[in-house]
């Protein structure tokens, strides 16, 4: 596999240069995670970096991205395929009238008649 360096900023990886996987589109993974053990024994802290564009200074040769700290963490707004379920979130639209008619209810108007 082939790797880029690419530059971390912010958080605690700030000015760290890292050599990052790249797919087949030559580009790194959209959000990196970084987990931190625990010293205490605990679960481990994840620090979330998003990749961002880099500066053009650089030319192609050089890192096309670098690596912004997210202290949000896991808030991406993730793949929106169609056939996926809505969120929680969405469920609640108000754009939907609560009276609207039943998806399987028949039309008015005879079969033939083409003007209802």
């Amino acid at each position: 596999m082939k790797s880029e360096e690419t530059p971390f900023e912010g958080g605690p990886m700030d000015g760290r240069v890292l050599p990052v996987l790249v797919g087949m589109t030559g580009h790194p993974p959209k959000t990196y995670r970084i987990p931190v053990p625990d010293p205490d024994g605990g679960p481990p802290t994840v620090l979330v970096y998003r990749r961002v564009p880099r500066d053009a200074r650089g030319g192609l040769r050089f890192a096309r991205w670098k690596y912004a700290y997210a202290p949000e963490g896991e808030k991406g707004a993730g793949r929106k395929w169609p056939w996926s379920k809505p969120d929680a979130e969405s469920d609640a639209r108000p754009d939907v009238r609560p009276d609207a008619a039943d998806p399987d209810a028949t039309p008015g108007g005879k079969p033939d008649d083409a003007h209802g």
